[in-house]
């Protein structure tokens, strides 16, 4: 039983760092992209806006077990199977990417004003406001969205672990509960809870280097 924890517990890393990572690489430019195009935003834009952001909404108001049903085919498509950790990394990387793009967006939005217009009176490129004025400030916030979102989809793994994505979930449903052993549940969700409080300690640690100026 203890292999298969450890077992368990790999694929749940692998699940939560991939789309982690997934979701990072998608969502933050989607946030950048939601900040820039806004109604005051440096490059307003309220077509794009209001459309990137219809879609955002859309999927961020889905339940995350409609979600793994309604990307079955794009899955299959993806990786051959909707069944399996590599398959359950898909609908994991498609529920984070918008969770991220509207952390993202909050961050940006508590940057000081005054340092971009102060930029743009420089003669300063977008490109130039986004990588040495928004981003550096903004990094504190980002990346506590992004622990934030970790530990989400901790949850959201076991939950694809109960319909076949393997991981904790997945033992937790079929030993802890279908075959009456609640020592393998506790252990399950000890194990999350571990993980999970190792998650937000090593994110508010880096936070708090970030915020060191």
């Amino acid at each position: 039983m203890l292999s298969l924890l450890l077992l368990s517990f790999e694929e749940t890393l692998l699940m939560v760092g991939v789309s982690g990572l997934l979701g990072a690489l998608l969502g933050v430019p989607l946030g950048i992209i939601l900040y820039l195009s806004a109604r005051d935003g440096v490059l307003p834009n309220l077509a794009l806006n209001h459309i990137l952001g219809f879609v955002i909404n859309a999927i961020r108001s889905t339940p995350f077990i409609i979600l793994l049903v309604a990307v079955i085919p794009f899955t299959r498509l993806l990786v051959g199977s909707s069944i399996g950790t590599l398959a359950a990394i898909v609908p994991l990387t498609i529920a984070a990417a918008p969770f991220v793009a509207r952390l993202v967006e909050v961050a940006l939005r508590e940057v000081d004003a005054g340092l971009i217009e102060a930029a743009q009176a420089m003669g300063a490129s977008t490109r130039q406001i986004i990588c040495k004025v928004l981003l550096p400030e903004a990094w504190p916030g980002i990346i506590a969205g992004l622990t934030v979102t970790l530990v989400s989809l901790v949850g959201y793994s076991a939950m694809a672990g109960a319909i076949g994505g393997g991981g904790l979930g997945d033992v937790g449903i079929r030993y802890g509960y279908q075959r009456f052993l609640p020592e393998v549940m506790l252990a399950v969700v000890g194990i999350l809870v571990v993980f999970v409080q190792l998650v937000q300690s090593g994110g508010d640690w880096l936070v708090r280097r970030l915020s060191h100026k």
